[in-house]
């Protein structure tokens, strides 16, 4: 049976969750996830996991926050002036907006924290700091 490497192409079903057991993501009732093993298309991870699977097979694959999409960083939240923020903008807990860095680049970030005065936006991936659990099959070598 032919063993997946670096460079292949594969195709996946996954679901993945959080320590508490929520699912974060999936591929259930959707086509399944197309990457090329080694090629840094997916987290590092899942990707090395990869390697020496056969098609139908399956797995656990544990992915602590350094493989997966890394530790929080404390410089990417920023706290802004209310009064900088139009007032058409949603800023509930939760919300993700979209900025605009000086130097022109477009930025997701997360509404944090708000109070009277200012907004917490926090620009680290959602799942930054997290350890990750995917149920994975390989469905097929490309």
């Amino acid at each position: 049976m032919t063993q997946v490497k670096t460079g292949d192409t594969v195709r996946i079903h996954y679901t993945g969750t959080l320590n508490d057991g929520s699912t974060f993501d999936s591929s259930e009732g959707r086509d399944p996830l197309e990457f090329t093993v080694g090629s840094g298309q997916i987290i590092p991870g899942l990707d090395k996991a990869m390697t020496g699977m056969e098609v139908g097979e399956k797995k656990v694959v544990e992915v602590p926050s350094e493989e997966a999409y890394g530790p929080v960083h404390s410089e990417a939240k920023q706290q802004v002036p209310r009064t900088e923020i139009p007032d058409h903008i949603p800023l509930d807990i939760g919300t993700q907006l979209q900025v605009q860095t000086p130097q022109g680049q477009t930025v997701q970030v997360t509404v944090a924290e708000v109070s009277e005065a200012e907004v917490t936006l926090d620009a680290n991936h959602p799942l930054a700091g997290k350890d990750l659990t995917f149920d994975i099959e390989l469905v097929e070598i490309a």
